[in-house]
């Protein structure tokens, strides 16, 4: 761990009271988007940002569990929250979203002038070694920068290259097209209407799921008259993914080698939960 981020974690442990000093202790990087809107079709926008219970949910089952958490985005800016994410029915009661959001609010990640986030290139610059594990929480940010980001594309090559756990809900799994060797022409041509092939893509045939297409069409009524240029399930069916889905809105995990995804906010605990039994098996097989 750089002395930069391991500053950043002891921040984060001292603003929250978690020690991480465990022998078994994972540092996770949990990537999310600059944006806090997303360009639709006809100049419109979307305001949005990440979904609280897509990041909160796993980060407080990581920290409760004595992992170190690292944030980052491209540009290491400050994170804006979704505000339609703050609905109570998505974290199981109004009582467990204020735990999570006075979580959020100790963490200081929305914060522009004290947010702790570093950019993807300040983690590149100290090494993707340093990390066990990367999530990617959704909200439609993702659709608007992750999605085409070389940076993101290269943090992404290191953790399939290295076997580390990779995992993603919602609108995150997106993130994974920017390890086509051309993510940025692939998304614009799936944006003006064309079918582009995957290529090069580390995750061809891997079985993923993502929010799906019947979920989006649901869900529509919040971008309030507004078309997605691109959708999550047909960006990632294009490159090449085995795509599944459950039904809408109820928890659906996949799992494939190192890659964890999930479909939808529901979805989020219970890819945290797989999440933690994969770090919890990665200490022991350490300790051997």
């Amino acid at each position: 761990m750089t002395p930069f981020i391991r500053t950043v974690a002891a921040a984060i442990s001292a603003a929250i009271g978690v020690s991480a000093a465990s022998a078994q202790a994972a540092n996770v990087l949990v990537v999310l988007s600059d944006a806090s809107q997303l360009e639709l079709r006809d100049q419109r926008v979307y305001e949005t940002g990440f979904y609280a219970n897509e990041l909160m949910q796993p980060v407080k089952k990581l920290l409760d569990a004595g992992h170190t958490v690292t944030f980052a985005t491209p540009q290491g800016k400050a994170p804006a929250v979704d505000r339609n994410s703050l609905d109570a029915s998505l974290f199981g009661g109004e009582a467990a979203m204020q735990e999570h959001l006075a979580l959020l609010d100790k963490l200081k990640l929305t914060s522009v002038s004290t947010s702790p986030v570093v950019s993807l290139a300040r983690v590149e610059q100290g090494g993707y070694a340093q990390f066990d594990a990367v999530y990617v929480p959704g909200g439609h940010a993702p659709m608007q920068d992750l999605i085409r980001s070389p940076a993101v594309g290269r943090l992404l090559s290191y953790f399939h290259n290295a076997a580390k756990p990779t995992a993603l809900v919602c609108h995150g799994p997106a993130a994974l097209v920017a390890a086509l060797d051309q993510p940025e022409a692939f998304v614009a041509k799936l944006e003006s209407g064309g079918k582009p092939a995957g290529q090069g893509w580390i995750y061809a045939g891997y079985r993923m799921t993502v929010i799906s297409n019947a979920e989006e069409e649901a869900g529509k009524g919040y971008l309030k008259g507004g078309v997605m240029k691109l959708t999550p399930q047909t960006a990632l069916e294009r490159a090449g993914g085995k795509y599944s889905s459950g039904p809408n809105w109820a928890p659906h995990i996949v799992s494939d080698r190192e890659l964890i995804t999930g479909q939808n906010p529901a979805s989020a605990a219970g890819v945290a939960d797989v999440l933690l039994s994969r770090l919890a098996a990665g200490a022991l097989s350490h300790t051997k």
